[in-house]
């Protein structure tokens, strides 16, 4: 059976490797092996990381609705729910900015959903 070689695609994987690992800190960006392992856990956060963004985001879009909901005397669950029942359709995202941005507009939602509610 023939050797194998494999000078050539270790040395194309270990650039690789080393071009993520540009930037990092002493060894971990000159020394294949640290840099390797420091490369493979920083990909595995960041793949980690953009499904946490989700849940903040929307963590901080519902603290968000619910201190503009508690100003204009109403809780976010009830708020949701009146909404729900009302039959208005706004995702998290949009209600936050409304919150935000348009005060009035956001308190027009709420009468909405508390005469919904109370009917």
């Amino acid at each position: 059976m023939a050797r194998v070689k494999r000078a050539v695609n270790a040395k194309k994987n270990h650039r690789k490797v080393l071009k993520l690992a540009k930037g990092y800190y002493a060894g971990k960006s000159k020394l294949f092996r640290t840099a390797n392992e420091t490369v493979i856990r920083a990909l595995r956060n960041a793949y980690v990381g953009r499904r946490l963004k989700k849940r903040d985001f929307r963590k901080l879009w519902i603290a968000r609705i619910n201190a503009a909901a508690r100003l204009n005397g109403m809780t976010y669950s009830t708020f949701m729910n009146g909404l729900k029942r009302a039959g208005i359709e706004i995702n998290r995202k949009m209600l936050s900015e409304i919150a935000i941005h348009d005060p009035q507009g956001f308190a027009n939602l709420i009468a909405q959903a508390k005469s919904v509610r109370e009917a």
